[in-house]
This record gives C-alpha cells, sequence and structure tokens, in this order.
C-alpha cells in the first residue's frame, strides 16, 4: 500500500465528514501533531493508524489500503414500516420524499419541514446519511419499489467509486443507477439492476449533484 494515496484517501474522509484537524485528530485518538505528520508524510502510514481510522469512523479497511470497494460499507437492512419513526431528532433522519421522482431543486429536498421522522440503527448513525424513498423498479430486485435508501451526498463530484449505487442529479430529473466508468473519460455508464432497462450514457458535465447509496433499508409490511 503506498503512503501518498492512503494520505488522500484520509484527505478524502476529513472533507467528506467536515472534520479539521484537530477534531479529526480527537475522533480517531490520536495527537494533532502527530496527524499533522502523517498528512505531511513525515510519519509512514502505520497499522496502528490504519486500525484506528477503522475502528472509530467505521471505514472500509480495504478502501483505506488499496482504494477498492467504498468508503463505508453499505448492507441491506429490513425494518418494520413503524420501527422508531416517531422517535425526535435522534437518530438518521427520514424525509418525505421520492429521491427518484419529481425535480424539487435541492434547497427544498432537505429541508427540515420534510423531515417525517427519524431512525435510530446502528451501521447508519454518524455517517451524515439521509434516509429516503424510492419508487420504480429500475434497480430491482436489488433496490425494490418503496423501499428507502439512506444516502450521502458527495462534494467532490470527480471522486466516483465505480459500481456503486447512487441517486443521479440531473438538470429536469433524478435517478438510481449503478455508476460505471466510460471509455470515453467524459462520459459516465448508468447501469440498471434491472436486465430490462439498458444501459445510459450521460455526460459527466450534465451532473448536477451525486448522492451515494450507503445503505438499502426494505421495509418488512407484514408486521
Amino acid at each position: 500500500m503506498a503512503d501518498e494515496d492512503i494520505i488522500s484517501r484520509i484527505k478524502y474522509l476529513m472533507q467528506e465528514l467536515g472534520y479539521k484537524q484537530v477534531a479529526f485528530a480527537g475522533k480517531i485518538g490520536i495527537d494533532t501533531s502527530n496527524l499533522s505528520k502523517y498528512l505531511n508524510g513525515k510519519l509512514p502510514i502505520s497499522d496502528s493508524l490504519i486500525n484506528r481510522l477503522v475502528v472509530n469512523l467505521g471505514v472500509s479497511k480495504q478502501w483505506l489500503e488499496d482504494g477498492t470497494d467504498i468508503p463505508f460499507a453499505k448492507a441491506a437492512q429490513t425494518i418494520p414500516v413503524s420501527a422508531q419513526l416517531a422517535v425526535p431528532q435522534h437518530g438518521t433522519p427520514v424525509y418525505d420524499i421520492d429521491v427518484t421522482a419529481g425535480s424539487m431543486p435541492r434547497s427544498r429536498m432537505f429541508a427540515d419541514d420534510q423531515i417525517v421522522g427519524w431512525v435510530d440503527l446502528p451501521d447508519v448513525a454518524n455517517t451524515g446519511c439521509r434516509i429516503v424513498r424510492v419508487s420504480g423498479d429500475s434497480m430491482s430486485p436489488v433496490v425494490r419499489n418503496g423501499d428507502y435508501i439512506a444516502i450521502r451526498e458527495l462534494t467532490n463530484l470527480q471522486y466516483i467509486f465505480w459500481g456503486q449505487i447512487y441517486v443521479v442529479v440531473l438538470d429536469d430529473f433524478r435517478m438510481l443507477k449503478y455508476v460505471r466508468r466510460n471509455d470515453n473519460p467524459a462520459l459516465v455508464t448508468l447501469r440498471s439492476a434491472n436486465p430490462d432497462y439498458d444501459d445510459m450514457e450521460i455526460a459527466r458535465a450534465d451532473i448536477r449533484d451525486l448522492m451515494l447509496v450507503q445503505h438499502i433499508i426494505h421495509l418488512d409490511t407484514r408486521i
């Protein structure tokens, strides 16, 4: 594993999670001056540092070490429809929007008055995610019609984890798709899980926002 690549990924984590050096050092339990030395390449990246990042931030060790996988592992979870949605302001906010329908502006999508409840799931907490509803069958059976997903907005649209599921925001609509690398670097390929849907090619410049799907939450309506 190349230290400079790991340093780049650590800086990416700091940016995505909104931590300055002092707060980030405190979060992972090391001295601020040592963190600075790691980031400047004056200290070699150690297994101890990697393990601290994995344990304290829930980051994928595989991603940290070689850039494969995604920073925060996603998992499908099944919860009852009524489970904990009424818990006030604790856990991850649930928004009363279908993230794949309509063209509501970003400023309205995640407004406080769109919050209908909170879900307290350990794997989702403290990741900066928001929970939204999806519709349609283009991503079935991975994401089913009516499922909820926990999404996290990216601040750098150039940093794409190829092959992962994103909400892709264009000027006129939003889609839930696998984002695949295209032979033309100016394009990306959008792929559905449902084989009945064809691949789409879109210009990277047309993407207005990307939201990484961290978790898929299947609602069990039988309960």
